[in-house]
């Protein structure tokens, strides 16, 4: 039997209000299935990698529901935790990025933000399993879930498992008097695939971003900046084997409605630093997207898959590049787009 990739984090329900107020005079959300660790587990059971979850759910209707959910898609639930009384909810404007002012979220006190150190069986969790993946929302939410993400480190360490880290930065959820600087790199230091941009470097890991880096600074600058950062990082955390980092800037275009529901342009690209060189990938521009979120947790499968299947590193770059940038064309958290269909994407841009 073949080893799975784990991926663990909170489920969510993103819950989505429209701007102008429809939804009041409708009586009707929109609601997506999401969570970063989820989005990452969801693309590689896509894509045909053994992909497992580990989560904590409430005890109750909904919660198995959502488990029903995510087996359906491939997903092996087998290592979930019902307990609790609650799921963790966000609600973002639709067409609006993760990082807009108007998020909520509502995730005191959910089954997985009363996670208590010591509670988790490690070895059960971690059976048949190659490779976890995590990010930084976790340790976000308190002391607790931040000491659990240590133990599961720790304990993936001891067994030989690839670590990899998405340094998701949300700065509503940093809100239990520790900042990211001080918990973050106790855990990166477990880490092989660190990924996140050059100001989530900054908050996250200490590593500045030069003054001289703004948001009108040229490609070559943000790419030469990225090797440097990325060359620290695996200074100080020599257990570190890759690092990526993505480039999405908003740009204007003749697609551009204002609607809701739509959004401006995208310039994308990204780079991957491995085996002492500086990979980057092919820019890909859109005068019009539909939904930013999950486009990252697409970019992080993408490395994941390239990597399990034996990819080179510019290989596992490019196609990962495509599978983010194509999710930014889907209104839903996690891809639904195969192997085959990324690929087919990626000749059909190339020529």
């Amino acid at each position: 039997m073949s080893k799975k990739v784990l991926s663990f984090g909170e489920l969510l329900l993103r819950i989505c209000p429209d701007g102008d107020g429809v939804w009041l005079k409708e009586n009707a959300l929109s609601c997506h299935v999401g969570g970063a660790e989820a989005n990452v587990a969801t693309a590689l059971a896509l894509w045909g990698i053994p992909s497992a979850y580990f989560t904590v759910l409430p005890e109750n209707l909904m919660g198995h529901q959502l488990t029903d959910y995510l087996g359906e898609r491939g997903i092996d639930t087998s290592r979930v935790i019902y307990q609790g009384a609650r799921l963790g909810l966000y609600f973002l404007p639709k067409g609006k990025d993760l990082k807009n002012a108007g998020v909520i979220y509502d995730r005191d006190h959910s089954s997985f933000s009363d996670l208590q150190p010591g509670s988790i069986d490690w070895d059960k969790v971690f059976l048949d399993t190659t490779w976890l993946h995590f990010s930084a929302i976790s340790p976000a939410l308190n002391s607790r879930v931040a000491l659990v993400c240590k133990e599961a480190l720790r304990a993936a360490s001891e067994k030989n498992i690839t670590i990899s880290v998405d340094l998701n930065y949300r700065a509503k959820l940093w809100q239990y008097g520790c900042a990211p600087v001080e918990v973050m790199p106790g855990l990166v230091e477990y880490c092989d695939l660190v990924m996140g941009n050059l100001w989530a470097v900054d908050k996250m890991l200490g590593i500045p971003v030069s003054p001289s880096i703004t948001e009108n600074s040229g490609k070559e600058e943000y790419l030469a900046h990225a090797e440097k950062t990325s060359r620290e990082i695996m200074r100080r955390w020599p257990k570190v084997k890759m690092v990526a980092k993505t480039f999405r800037f908003d740009r204007e275009g003749p697609g551009s409605t204002g609607r809701p529901g739509t959004e401006a342009g995208i310039r994308y690209y990204t780079a991957l630093y491995a085996g002492g060189r500086l990979y980057q990938s092919k820019e890909y521009l859109a005068d019009r997207i539909v939904d930013k979120v999950g486009s990252g947790d697409c970019f992080m499968g993408g490395l994941i898959y390239g990597q399990y299947s034996g990819m080179g590193y510019q290989e596992t770059l490019e196609f990962a590049t495509a599978a983010a940038f194509q999710k930014l064309f889907i209104s839903d958290d996690a891809t639904n787009q195969r192997v085959e269909e990324i690929e087919k994407f990626m000749q059909s841009y190339e020529r």
